[in-house]
Order: C-alpha cells, then sequence, then structure tokens
C-alpha cells in the first residue's frame, strides 16, 4: 500500500465525520460494509490523532485483528505501533498507537498500571462485541477517551445495543451505495430448491444450536454437493459449516464430487499454509466451521455458501463479506441460498444484505424462490421487491377505500345521527371518569356498526357506552333506526331520528314501490312521517 494513499471519497468523508463528531460527543460509531476499508480508515483517524499529540488504543478481540491493525497502520502511515497483548506490553514505549487485546487489557493487575488518562482516544475493531463486560470494563477505566466504534452492517437488534453505548452515528457507508460506486463486486444471489428442515433445532444466545444445526444438515451434505457441482465448478468458494466435523465431513464428501476442497478450524496447525495455497489456487473450495467470518481477506473469491443458517444479520453480513471484494477477472459474487424450512424463526436470506424494509426483504425472499435456480442480481431483485410491495399496498388500499366506501353508505355518521335524533346529551358529552376516556372496546364498535352506526368516529368507551344506551332505548320506543335515518335523510328528509319506525319503514316501502324514487307528492321539507 502506498503511504502517501489517497483516501476514496467515501473514506476521507467518515474520517471528517468522526472527527466532527468528537467535537460534541465522547463515543461514536462508524458503520462500513466488509471489504470497504474499515481498517484503513481507522489507520487515517489514528495517524490524525498522533498529529494532534494524542495517544491511541486500537482494541480487539482478537490476535489477528490487532496484527492486521498493526500490518494495516504501517502501510497506511509508516507509523509503527506498540502492543499491549500477553507478554508484551507499550508501557514505556514511544509508539503513539498501541494495539490492544481486550482479554488482557481488562486483567485488574493490567490496567491498574496504567494511569485512567493514558489514551486520548480508543477504536474498536468488530465494534458489535464492545457491549460485552471485557470492553466495558476498560472503556470506563479510561473514560476520558473519545471512542469510535467500527463495525460492518449491522442488524437492527445490533443497533440498538451499541445505541445503549455510542452516542452518536458518525457515518454509514451502505452496500448498495459501494456496489453501485464500484467499489464491492455486484452479487448475484441463486436459491436452490432443495428444502432442509431446521424446525426441530433450538435457539441459544439468540440464534441457532450449532450442534443441533450440524444434525439436522447431515443428511443433505450429498445432496448440497451435488448442486454445487451444477455452479460451483469453476468458481472460487468458500462453505461455512455449523462444527468443525462437519466442515470436515464435507470436504472428504466433495473431494469425492471432483472438487479440489480444503477445511481450517481454530484448531489447525497448518492454517496459514492452507488458505495461502487456497489463495493461490491449490484448492477450489474451502470448508470452515465459522472461523473465517471476521479478519480474513482473500478477494478472488466469487462464491459464498452458508451453510450455517443464521438470524443475525451481522454475522450473514461478514459471511457474505468474504466474497464481496473486488478482483480482476472477477463479475460478480455468486451466493448459494438454500429453503431452510423454520417454523419460528425468520433466518437471514441475500434480502437481509440489502433490504431496510423487512416488508420488502420478505417479498424479495419468496420472488427468489418462486425463481429457484436462476442467479439473480440483489440490486435488481431489491427494486422489484419494492415495486411489488407497492402494488400490492396499492390494491390492499383499493380495497380497503372500497370497502370503505360500501361501509360508509351503509352507516351513518354518529354527528348525523345525534343531530337527527335532537340529543344534545350525545352532541354535547364530555367523558369525566377514567374508563370513559378509554377508547372503545371492540365489542362495542361491532355493537354499533351492526346497529347501523359508523363507530370510526367514537373516541372513548363513555360515548359508546351512552350511544348504545340510547339506542336499545329507541328500539323500545318503537323509534326509527339508525338505517332508517341514513336511507331517508340521505334523501332530503329532516330529523328522521323523532319518527316512529313503522312511519319510516311504511314510507322507505313506498320509495321501493316507486323504482326507489321518492314520489312527487311528498314535500320532503315538511313531511314528518
Amino acid at each position: 500500500m502506498d503511504k502517501k494513499m489517497e483516501l476514496r471519497p467515501y473514506q476521507q468523508e467518515a474520517k471528517d465525520h468522526i472527527f466532527e463528531q468528537w467535537e460534541s460527543v465522547d463515543k461514536t460509531l462508524l458503520v462500513l460494509p466488509t471489504g470497504c476499508g474499515k481498517t484503513i480508515v481507522f489507520a487515517k483517524v489514528a495517524e490524525e490523532c498522533v498529529r494532534r499529540g494524542k495517544r491511541v488504543l486500537i482494541m480487539a478481540h482478537r490476535g489477528e485483528l490487532l496484527e492486521q491493525a498493526s500490518d494495516k497502520i504501517y502501510k497506511t502511515t509508516s507509523l509503527r505501533c506498540a502492543v499491549e497483548k500477553a507478554e508484551e506490553t507499550c508501557l514505556g514505549s514511544w509508539f503513539r498507537i498501541v494495539v490492544g487485546s481486550v482479554q488482557s487489557l481488562q486483567r485488574e493487575k493490567r490496567l491498574s498500571r496504567f494511569p485512567d488518562d493514558y489514551f486520548d482516544a480508543i477504536i474498536i475493531d468488530e465494534a458489535h462485541h464492545c457491549i460485552s463486560d471485557g470492553y466495558q470494563k476498560v472503556l470506563k477505566y479510561f473514560s476520558g477517551a473519545k471512542v469510535l466504534g467500527v463495525t460492518a452492517t449491522p442488524d437492527r437488534g445490533d443497533m440498538q445495543n451499541l445505541g445503549q453505548y455510542f452516542e452518536t452515528l458518525a457515518y454509514e457507508y451502505t452496500l448498495p451505495k459501494a456496489i453501485r460506486e464500484g467499489y464491492l463486486s455486484p452479487i448475484k444471489a441463486l436459491t436452490i430448491p432443495l428444502k432442509l428442515d431446521l424446525s426441530g433445532v433450538g435457539i441459544q444466545a439468540g440464534d441457532f444450536k450449532s450442534g443441533e444445526i450440524a444434525t439436522a444438515l447431515d443428511p443433505y451434505l450429498e445432496q448440497i454437493a451435488d448442486e454445487m457441482e451444477k455452479y460451483c465448478k469453476d468458481r472460487k468458494t468458500v462453505v461455512f459449516l455449523p462444527l468443525i466435523k462437519t466442515s470436515q465431513k464435507f470436504r472428504d464428501i466433495l473431494n469425492t464430487h471432483g472438487f479440489q476442497a480444503a477445511e481450517v478450524n481454530g484448531n489447525s496447525d497448518d492454517r496459514a499454509e492452507v488458505l495461502e495455497a487456497f489463495d493461490r489456487g491449490d484448492y477450489n473450495v474451502l470448508c470452515n466451521s465459522m472461523l473465517l467470518t471476521e479478519g480474513w481477506d482473500c478477494p478472488s473469491v466469487d462464491c459464498i455458501i452458508v451453510l450455517r443458517p443464521t438470524k443475525v444479520r451481522s454475522l450473514y453480513s461478514q459471511m457474505v463479506g468474504r466474497g464481496t471484494r473486488l478482483y480482476p477477472g472477477k463479475t460478480h459474487l455468486l451466493l448459494l441460498d438454500f429453503l431452510w424450512h423454520t417454523e419460528r424463526h425468520e433466518l437471514c436470506h441475500p434480502a437481509n444484505l440489502i433490504c431496510d424494509n423487512e416488508e420488502v426483504a420478505q417479498k424479495m425472499t419468496e420472488n427468489m424462490e418462486e425463481a429457484a435456480g436462476c442467479p439473480v442480481d440483489i440490486e435488481e431483485a431489491e427494486k422489484q421487491a419494492s415495486e411489488d410491495v407497492v402494488a400490492q399496498r396499492e390494491e390492499a388500499l383499493a380495497k380497503k377505500l372500497s370497502e370503505m366506501k360500501r361501509r360508509k353508505q351503509r352507516l351513518v355518521d354518529p354527528l348525523q345521527f345525534e343531530m337527527s335524533i335532537q340529543a344534545e346529551d350525545l352532541s354535547g358529552y364530555v367523558p369525566a371518569f377514567g374508563w370513559e376516556m378509554s377508547p372503545p372496546t371492540d365489542k362495542q364498535k361491532a355493537t354499533l356498526e351492526k346497529l347501523g352506526i359508523m363507530p370510526d368516529e367514537i373516541e372513548n368507551q363513555g360515548k359508546a357506552t351512552k350511544l348504545l344506551e340510547r339506542l336499545n332505548r329507541r328500539r323500545e320506543e318503537g323509534l326509527t333506526t339508525p338505517k332508517q335515518i341514513r336511507f331517508l335523510e340521505n334523501r332530503g328528509f329532516k330529523h328522521v331520528g323523532t319518527w316512529k319506525f313503522e312511519s319510516a319503514k311504511s314510507l322507505i316501502d313506498r320509495i321501493a314501490a316507486n323504482g326507489w324514487q321518492v314520489p312527487s307528492s311528498i314535500d320532503r321539507e315538511t313531511y314528518k312521517g
């Protein structure tokens, strides 16, 4: 990387916004999709802090992330980093940027060696982890420091959690925008018409239990390998699986299907070698059990298969993000989506990468299931789903309006009714007691509608009660019904509410016999029933 490198426009914008936010708040958040250079942005933020004479701590929960951060900072700024991890310490170092492991820093003995104002700024990589107790302990200790949290696309749940700690969102760059502006690879999603039953899988810590997914997945591995033969033979593919043993089993199955498959996990001694060999092209499929969700880059990957279904959008985005980087000759990322069957829980699908609106995401997933077997560009699919949702809403609204019109034709407005029966006590009614002020009950509204009164304008339970009492009394006294009032007053008769039921009935019968026209011999202004 060129040390004098220029930031991309959105990266420069993000950096400027962070310092603007820090002028008025202490804790702000940066959201950039995987592959959009969040490490470069915070490297440049750290550099600017050093230029201003500040000391910066960059904190992460994994050693690889710290090494990457340190490496990227040196490549982009020429600044070296001190390390606070295991046996290494930054104390006594003249380097102004420190990369520190949260596991080491959270220890009381370690923290207490630092003055609480030692760091002026703290940057947290993969900030969705920072709500945990370990991070919070360190952040509370250095409470005077400015804090920047950096994360890829979080889901709503994550954002709510992060919002409990961070005060503002300094900058957000979305995946669709990154694709449109040519910084990330377009994504084509392909729904595979293979139903995998997850209905028996339990939930733990807000997501599916890995062990139970593995058991549910096992019977389908051969069929999945068959499907992969159709779509992935010429692609560089990463497969995410729930357990190490499932990942190893699937690697062996793929190799019998003619793939060159490898597997890596947290216990692999030769992990670095396998990843390098995959990068070189010695293997065309890499199986892993969630090891590669953060911090690993191989831009030539052009196919992602998620066989570890999840409810957590940030996790899903991270898995897919392993294939969204640009690479010479790469036209798009192919994302294989299986028809997971789950009864109780909504899963992340390709739609969740791009749709903010839940209704649109649902429609997009439905559309893709209908087009199973055909790759679909996710931006085009989202546009189509949005149009479909708008069309559905318009149709539903037209239906509702038509129904309301029909309903209005059948019902009398409460105000018209009150004026017709000359009921001052109703039109001037003001609720006095607490229960009277509550909204009308569903039962009251249903009864009023049944009796011919439009209930929508009745604001409280007290008024509904009075109306129902009055309607009951009028029935006992043989006076006109709301439906008679509506019919006759709509034809120009006055104060029909004061008439007798039978008089109104005989007049309506006459009108009906006259082809629903008021007989010319009747004067509507003076007719009293």
